[in-house]
């Protein structure tokens, strides 16, 4: 467990500015206590100052995870979210998209978001930002990239495109064997 250099620093926290923006300040300065971003097998982990004192007594090759894992960085150097870190982005998210309950399961599946399964979209939400994907009762559901802008959204035909799929809670049980 040891803390992200440089670069790695610069490639996580450009994605993660991707879906809550300047709200990456709220994380690292909480006022119940500080929390900091660890990498472990190319995984990073967002985790508590105090708890990571305590798994500092625990050998490296022992420790399977600690904290809450946002995402893991590819062989390529490449950074990708897993959905582990959904409760951060959904509460820290700019733009937001709700999902009818008829295109709920089809997200949860793994599929993108229709016009026609959409339900709401925060105004202004630029092409290709990075969203968080709710259901109508405002339970997040996953998060992806947002495909058209929202007054793109206005005009589209009902099978376009709205937003890109890249995680939903229905990889608990389709990924669990890769998730730790």
């Amino acid at each position: 467990m040891r803390p992200l250099t440089k670069d790695e620093t610069k490639i996580f926290f450009e994605k993660l500015a991707n879906f809550i923006g300047r709200n990456i300040k709220h994380l690292l300065d909480r006022p119940d206590e500080p929390h900091v971003f660890r990498l472990h097998k190319d995984r990073v982990y967002y985790v508590s100052e105090r708890v990571l004192k305590l798994a500092s007594n625990i050998p490296r090759k022992k420790l399977v995870s600690v904290g809450t894992c946002f995402g893991k960085f590819t062989k390529s150097g490449k950074f990708r979210l897993h959905v582990t870190c959904l409760d951060y982005l959904a509460q820290y998210a700019q733009y937001k998209v709700w999902a009818k309950p008829s295109a709920e399961l089809s997200y949860v599946y793994g599929n993108h978001v229709v016009k026609a399964g959409l339900g709401r979209i925060t105004e202004d939400t630029p092409q290709y930002q990075g969203v968080a994907i709710y259901n109508m009762a405002d339970i997040p559901i996953g998060f992806g990239v947002a495909a058209r802008s929202t007054q793109e959204c206005r005009k589209l035909e009902p099978t376009g495109i709205v937003a890109f799929h890249q995680a939903d809670v229905g990889e608990y049980l389709r990924e669990e064997a890769d998730l730790i």
